[in-house]
């Protein structure tokens, strides 16, 4: 009869025999008397609806890795889900002032119009989990980022909480200046970060990406 390591250990103990159920697996396991189970594989046939320029932009921020004169840095990043181009920019804060600046300068350094944002739950970005939504406020506060985008016609989309793969695109470019930028680079000064930034982010949007097949942003 076929029987379980943890049965052949009892029905060994009635004989007198103490072995370790655990010890019967490894021995099972060994002189392939294990089942082998057929699993059947599903694929799945996913759509990809490609998206027109400027129809969906991500934006995120990234911690700069290493202080800087002992003060902390961050970068803001946004990219194109169509074309990947990039805007990067570094500031002293993860402010919500400091992401309607960033989008103020995105809007006008995009040659495109831009529809629709995608970003995360950070307090800089929404008040889902703030503000209102802990209140007893009659009616929704928007957030000023939200105000701002409605400002320039664009949409605002919120990825889920704890889903940073929802922000695929900029979560993947991030490693890259991590790996490429980050980890190549030391700055002595704020300034000097901002400008290696910026000529770090013209070679990548000069650079020949695979998900373009072989063009540049």
């Amino acid at each position: 009869k076929k029987r379980c390591a943890l049965k052949l250990s009892w029905d060994l103990k009635e004989e007198g025999i103490n072995i370790h159920y655990q010890t019967i697996q490894k021995i099972i396991k060994t002189e392939g008397l294990t089942r082998k189970y057929r699993t059947r594989k599903i694929r799945y046939n996913y759509v990809r609806i490609p998206l027109k320029k400027g129809e969906l932009v991500e934006v995120d921020i990234k911690f700069v890795p290493e202080r800087i004169g002992g003060r902390r840095y961050y970068q803001f990043t946004a990219i194109d889900c169509s074309t990947r181009w990039r805007y990067l920019k570094a500031y002293d804060d993860a402010s919500t002032f400091s992401a309607m600046k960033f989008l103020k300068k995105l809007v006008r350094a995009a040659d495109f119009k831009i529809r629709a944002i995608k970003t995360d739950n950070g307090s800089c970005f929404t008040n889902r989990y703030t503000g209102y939504y802990k209140s007893d406020l009659p009616f929704p506060r928007p957030h000023a980022f939200d105000k701002k985008c409605t400002e320039n016609n664009i949409i605002h989309y919120l990825i889920d909480p704890g889903k940073p793969q929802q922000n695929s695109f900029v979560e993947r470019s991030h490693r890259e200046d991590q790996e490429k930028f980050y980890e190549q680079m030391r700055f002595k000064t704020f300034e000097e970060l901002k400008y290696k930034l910026r000529l770090w982010n013209m070679e990548y949007n000069d650079t020949k990406h695979c998900g373009l097949n072989g063009l540049t942003p």
